[in-house]
């Protein structure tokens, strides 16, 4: 089963480009929904970030503004709370891969927004990178509510550059010429990816 990793900074359209490659068939796990619903009630994350960082607990779930306060900006807390979700981010990836492999796929689309930042380049077998220019990527992102410059910059100052990611992709998908052109794109990334469609994943861990 190929694993194809789905990658791109802030704003550069991944989350549409994902969405192409799950029209098209493919089963796509979703790093940040996976965080989430560790996070929501019932979730495997919650008792033991409960635990770590009183108060951040309400109504079953994590409050994720009241986390930040505990986090942002403490590396000792940020090593604490990653302690805790890496160990289960990485086993609800791995019961999603094998249920993928029960269900006969031959190739899976990872989509991991830090995938470069956290060493994941090295779990997976292709990497598609999601890319804009940086004026269309600051357009989109400053349109977002809540968004300022100042917390737009402050996020590109944590990702990898885009120009590094692309020099490190297998492919680019390109969205700043139309949805269509994209999904051209990613047909284009599906049919040559089809042609190696043989790894076994198992012999890697999974990776958030």
């Amino acid at each position: 089963m190929l694993l194809v990793g789905l990658t791109g900074s802030i704003g550069m359209g991944k989350s549409e480009t994902a969405k192409m490659f799950r029209d098209a068939g493919l089963p796509v796990y979703d790093a940040d929904a996976a965080v989430h619903a560790l996070y929501d009630v019932g979730g495997a994350a919650v008792e033991p970030i409960g635990e770590a960082f009183p108060g951040v607990v309400k109504d079953g779930a994590i409050d994720r503004d009241a986390l930040s306060k505990f986090v942002v900006g403490e590396g000792d807390a940020m090593k604490r709370l990653e302690a805790i979700i890496h160990p289960l981010v990485g086993k609800a990836q791995l019961d999603w891969l094998l249920e993928a492999e029960r269900n006969g796929a031959t190739m899976v689309i990872l989509d991991i927004p830090l995938l470069f930042e956290t060493g994941g380049e090295a779990r997976v077998d292709v990497i598609v990178v999601v890319s804009a220019p940086f004026e269309t990527q600051k357009k989109r992102v400053l349109e977002r509510p809540g968004m300022t410059e100042e917390k737009f910059l402050g996020i590109l100052e944590r990702q990898t550059p885009d120009a590094e990611k692309r020099e490190r992709a297998d492919y680019v998908v390109d969205t700043n010429q139309g949805l269509d052109h994209a999904r051209a794109q990613v047909a284009d990334v599906i049919k040559a990816l089809k042609q190696h469609t043989g790894t076994v994943w198992t012999q890697r861990k999974p990776q958030a």
